[in-house]
């Protein structure tokens, strides 16, 4: 009763900001949601214990309530991906499919460690001492784009349809390698027992990545199969369902990425339901269905991230590394794209202004903040999860609600 109670203040909570938002700010309505969630958090860290002392405990009760890695990472990411699998044209994503690849793998590596090394070396300038294997672990949750705000923000930007590709895929198939890359570097920073190898980590990839790749692929194919038989738009909305969430049971019990599991079987069934045309009805049902769950639980979302900052007391102590972080992470984005365009044999050659479009284009969101919260308590948390929130943050404002415009400005010079 009490998680219902909690999920009902943040669905109520969440319409208001929304409405607020389309009367006042008119942003696109996740940032919107996040940016007045921030404000709400500042003004009960600032006022709440004076002025409204029961307002403020209400809410840091219910935010606690919910484990935000456990929510996000286990249900919220699971629809939300499978919801923005289902919409991309896999047609699209074999036109970018080498660029995709490359971006999702080698430069997430590639990020990831500039941006630990780096900071390693600058922190002590601030009078800050993080241990290096701190430093690679925060440049690990960092480096990979964050689908849901990658798809959320570029919805409403105004870029080509080759740009947005390149970004999207991107942002849906580096989970793989982060969340591999992460979970090996804090085993080490954690002092486990973890055999560090090239073999042991390839093969965790395999399994990780491939795995769920294969699964979603034939979760894909059955749950297509039985809706072209049927084709009933009310069975078909709940195959989908059971897809996604008996997926993602099946994924976590053979331990193989359940986020990768939800976007495979995404492409697959909105793929199947252009090539053997679905009737309409049911692909209309289906289509606004599934674009009402990404709606509704993307506000859901980014009021969490906005709220967040009510569960966060140590952020305010770490602004200068904040930052920092903020201009290294930008810096590793750029040269994790520019060292594999110069390397790899692209079949279209990648100008300057193309690179830095897809470097502004990398934002981050929940997904990082989720996994600095997984880290267990200890000496460093404070720092990484405080720093990885004024990334986001950075990242979701600044970088989102400029994309359209940065992209237009640099590849009209072209």
């Amino acid at each position: 009763m009490e998680l219902y109670y909690s999920f009902s203040v943040l669905i109520v909570v969440a319409s208001l900001f929304a409405y607020l938002n389309h009367r006042i700010l008119k942003l696109p309505a996740t940032i919107g949601i996040m940016i007045i969630a921030m404000a709400a958090s500042l003004i009960l860290v600032l006022f709440g214990e004076k002025l409204f002392p029961e307002t403020l405990i209400h809410f840091s009760s219910v935010i606690n309530e919910f484990d935000f890695t456990e929510v996000l990472m286990c249900a919220m990411l699971n629809f939300l991906l499978f919801a923005g699998g289902i919409h991309i044209n896999i047609k699209d994503l074999k036109e970018q499919r080498m660029p995709i690849v490359v971006f999702s793998t080698v430069s997430v590596v590639i990020s990831a460690f500039i941006t630990g090394v780096v900071l390693y070396y600058v922190l002590p300038l601030v009078h800050l001492n993080i241990p290096f294997i701190y430093c690679l672990l925060f440049g690990a949750l960092i480096s990979p784009t964050d689908p849901i705000a990658v798809l959320s923000v570029l919805k409403k930007a105004n870029v080509s349809k080759s740009l947005e590709t390149k970004v999207a895929g991107e942002s849906l198939f580096n989970d793989g390698i982060a969340v591999v890359l992460f979970a090996v570097i804090l085993q080490l920073a954690q002092g486990s027992d973890f055999e560090f190898s090239f073999l042991n980590i390839f093969w965790l990839v395999i399994k990780e990545a491939g795995g769920g790749l294969l699964l979603g692929i034939l979760l894909g194919f059955t749950a297509s199969r039985a809706m072209r038989i049927i084709d009933d738009y009310k069975l078909s909305v709940l195959i989908t369902l059971s897809v996604v969430m008996g997926g993602y049971l099946i994924a976590r019990s053979l331990h193989i990425s359940g986020p990768l599991t939800m976007v495979s079987a995404g492409l697959f069934i909105g793929d199947f339901s252009k090539k053997y045309k679905m009737s309409e009805i049911t692909k209309d049902y289906l289509d606004k269905f599934w674009e009402l769950v990404d709606e509704i639980l993307n506000a859901i979302l980014f009021l969490f991230i906005g709220l967040e900052l009510l569960l966060i007391p140590a952020v305010g102590n770490f602004w200068l590394p904040g930052i920092i972080c903020i201009v290294i992470v930008l810096v590793a984005r750029f040269a994790s794209i520019w060292i594999p365009t110069k390397i790899v044999p692209f079949k279209k050659k990648f100008t300057t202004n193309t690179i830095k479009v897809l470097a502004w284009g990398g934002i981050r969101g929940g997904v990082s903040i989720a996994l600095a919260l997984s880290i267990a308590e200890g000496e460093h948390k404070p720092f990484i999860v405080s720093v990885t929130y004024f990334v986001v943050i950075f990242s979701i404002i600044v970088q989102g609600l400029t994309i359209g415009k940065f992209a237009n400005s640099k590849l009209q010079k072209e």
